[in-house]
């Protein structure tokens, strides 16, 4: 081959080198980007430097993250087990730190057995996608998590969405479908993540054993909050045996640490471990992650009185915004949702809120419907009434400065 030979073969389809007309494949990003900016939805993620008593923007409802009882398990579990555990728990089965997670988790909810997941996004993802598929139907309330709609999504089964808590919504779209579907799988969450209200447990669990119908409950931001010993809403509604629910929920919230699970009878758990695609290919959680988390389902089994004093906060906390003038969403629980509205207004009271030194959770579209922006508040059993106090001061003068 000579060397014009050589440069015709070298060139790119269509007869030109990147030198002279390069494609710019990513122009579109910074077009997105700008488009996302403009109207106030760009995201800018940093580094957290708040201390922990104005910090309302975590999920550590039970203050366990800086525990240093979880700190010293994680150390003694990686010690036995190595910072990392190696590979995916199919391949070469899981550390010891997993499975005494595994069983704690199970004997807390009072379960035949339990799996956990690298994430909560992770847990819900695969739980879904193993459970339907293709020919099936997912009925999920029009608020739940994203990771519950992209499961779906990924199954392949078709979607059904019903009014936010309205179980006669509900009703009515499986009454319609019956006989459609090969299997069919109701999902929500118990205690929702972004209005902070509880679902009607007893009366979908009625409709899932009417129309025979799974029924998943994220009980993410429920469990170490609700019920015995923080078992969750599930158990508060006497509905922990229902023989239609499948239990999930993450580590990565009251308990203080990174991860998801899921509890269930033996039966279960042994098909996710056959179908659930994020737990398959994903490395298995650190032992330092499974040793902590341990040690804080065994503090919150005997942590009542930091629940109690957590939704008692809240409830004042909500009375006394609403006695300034403050937009608050119902909720029987650590989430407080002030409902601003204008996407610029949030984002500017969100700002003041910082300089202040201040946390909170500036929730815009998509993750709220359109006109719905708002600070959501987290509250911790960490929080004194002093920073509760700050808190509003400094609410009050941000809407002041606006």
């Amino acid at each position: 081959m000579n060397e014009s030979d050589r440069s015709k073969t070298d060139m790119p389809c269509g007869g030109t080198t990147p030198e002279t007309d390069q494609l710019h494949v990513f122009d579109w990003l910074h077009e997105s980007l700008e488009e996302r900016e403009a109207a106030g939805l760009l995201r800018r993620p940093a580094q957290r430097s708040t201390e922990p008593g104005l910090d309302f923007a975590s999920n550590d409802y039970l203050g366990l993250r800086h525990d240093i009882r979880l700190h010293q398990a994680g150390i003694a579990a990686a010690a036995t087990a190595g910072a990392g555990a190696g590979s995916s728990p199919a391949v070469s089965g899981w550390t010891g730190p997993y499975q005494d997670l595994v069983e704690a988790l199970a004997d807390w909810k009072r379960a035949e057995a339990a799996l956990a997941f690298s994430s909560g996004y992770a847990a819900n993802v695969s739980i879904v996608a193993a459970l339907v598929t293709a020919g099936d139907a997912v009925y999920a309330d029009r608020l739940s998590h994203a990771c519950l709609i992209d499961g779906t999504r990924a199954s392949g089964a078709m979607l059904r969405v019903f009014a936010h808590n309205d179980p006669e919504s509900l009703a009515r779209a499986l009454e319609r479908d019956e006989g459609r579907f090969r299997r069919r799988l109701i999902v929500t969450e118990s205690l929702f993540s972004m209005d902070g209200d509880q679902a009607p447990l007893t009366r979908i669990a009625d409709l899932a054993g009417k129309h025979r119908c799974m029924m998943l409950v994220d009980e993410a931001h429920a469990t170490g909050v609700f019920g015995p010993e923080g078992r969750g809403l599930v158990d508060a509604a006497g509905l922990a045996d229902h023989p239609a629910i499948v239990r999930m929920g993450t580590l990565s919230k009251a308990i203080g640490c990174q991860g998801g699970y899921v509890v269930g009878s033996r039966r279960l758990i042994s098909w996710l471990i056959q179908a659930s695609r994020g737990w398959i290919y994903s490395t298995a959680l650190a032992p330092y992650i499974a040793g902590a988390s341990t040690c804080a389902i065994g503090l919150i089994r005997s942590a009542d009185s930091r629940r109690s004093y957590l939704l008692q906060s809240a409830d004042a906390l909500r009375a006394t915004l609403r006695s300034y003038g403050w937009e608050v969403a119902e909720g029987q629980g650590p989430i407080v949702p002030v409902r601003i509205g204008p996407v610029e207004d949030v984002m500017r009271i969100d700002e003041f809120l910082a300089s202040h030194g201040i946390a909170a959770g500036a929730i815009r579209p998509p993750t709220v419907p359109a006109g719905t922006a708002r600070l959501r508040i987290s509250l911790s059993a960490s929080h004194g009434p002093e920073n509760l106090d700050r808190l509003v001061r400094t609410l009050n003068l941000a809407r002041e400065s606006i």
